[in-house]
């Protein structure tokens, strides 16, 4: 018996110096406990500029003039909207005012 339990106990020796020397040579984090390590997702790379590549560049952004236009257009429509009486109410003049003042 003491045989076997000498040769289990070399074989588990050299079995743990193979999985320590693999874990060297190839980067991985060695787990013996076998409980959960967030290792695997620290390891994982970070997809945020891949998500962003998929949206084109917006260069109405960029361009300040192409920006002032669109206020101007919008601060006119409003203007317009205001004269017809159609305009944004004062502030607490709106509907849920009303709707809570009844």
């Amino acid at each position: 018996m003491a045989s076997g339990s000498l040769k289990k106990m070399v074989s588990a020796a050299i079995n743990q110096g193979v999985v320590e020397a693999r874990a060297m040579i190839f980067g991985h984090q060695l787990n013996p406990t076998g409980k959960k390590s967030p290792h695997k997702l620290l390891r994982m790379k970070l997809f945020g500029d891949k998500v962003a590549e998929w949206y084109p560049h917006d260069i109405n952004k960029d361009d300040p003039l192409v920006m002032a236009r669109q206020e101007q257009e919008r601060l006119s429509k409003l203007e317009m909207l205001k004269r017809r009486g159609k305009g944004p109410p004062k502030k607490g003049q709106g509907r849920r005012a009303a709707k809570r003042n009844k």
